[in-house]
């Protein structure tokens, strides 16, 4: 019978960081159906609220759609439009005026040229290339790791590729929980909710963003785990 195969760097290095992410995923789920029953006695939407801080801002210019699905609200920089989920566009929720002023925000970061969000966008290129050749290049340099050829180097290459979509989510974490500051910041100013109702935005947008911080994590213990493999296929060779 063939002997089965374990991959203990995954159950030590990487596992823990997807049953979080798990957690994660689970939890701003669960709190976006609470808060998806506490209604804001301003009647507002969040359409309606979207504009609101948009407006606040002078980004009248800023367009504000609706898109299919749950929870697939974006800032698109490049048509400048914010699109919101059938859950958020016209919803008048305490959860759903949270996420629509999140995406707001992203569009006063573009507007106001905050650097973490310009950086992430000018690695986005770079980063989905790498993303693209670091397994090939691992699997490759792995392989001739042993032929005493460069070759072999072709394995770190490939990780130093990976690390891009690293980066790219450590600089998401940042722009993520900015763009919830001046979500919550805005919703105040512009009396959209009162303190209490507030109380529901602010859960639902640090549940959120610990999504974030799960993404970081998977994607930082993946890094180490292809580096501890390469690693030890080099001292071992």
């Amino acid at each position: 019978m063939k002997k089965m195969y374990i991959d203990y760097t995954y159950i030590a290095y990487v596992l823990p960081a997807v049953l979080f992410a798990m957690w994660a995923s689970s939890k701003v789920n669960s709190t976006f159906r609470k808060y998806s029953s506490q209604y804001s006695l301003r009647n507002m939407t969040g359409r309606d609220a979207a504009r609101a801080v948009l407006d606040a801002h002078g980004l009248y210019n800023v367009r504000i759609e609706r898109v299919a699905g749950n929870l697939t609200d974006h800032y698109d920089p490049r048509s400048n439009v914010i699109r919101l989920s059938d859950s958020v566009y016209s919803q008048t929720s305490t959860a759903a005026i949270g996420v629509a002023a999140h995406e707001a925000g992203h569009a006063i970061q573009h507007a106001q040229g905050y650097v973490p969000i310009k950086l992430r966008n000018a690695i986005i290129p770079i980063t989905n290339l790498g993303s693209k050749l670091a397994m090939p290049l691992i699997l490759v340099g792995l392989l001739f790791a042993g032929t005493g050829s460069a070759m072999g180097e072709l394995a770190y290459l490939g990780v130093a590729c990976f690390g891009l979509s690293t980066l790219f989510q450590l600089l998401t974490l940042p722009t993520e929980f900015d763009a919830s500051r001046r979500a919550l910041r805005a919703i105040e100013g512009c009396n959209i909710l009162t303190d209490t109702e507030i109380a529901g935005s602010r859960k639902v947008l640090t549940a959120a963003a610990l999504t974030y911080v799960a993404a970081l994590a998977v994607s930082l213990t993946q890094l180490l785990r292809l580096l501890t493999i390469v690693n030890r296929r080099n001292d071992r060779d």
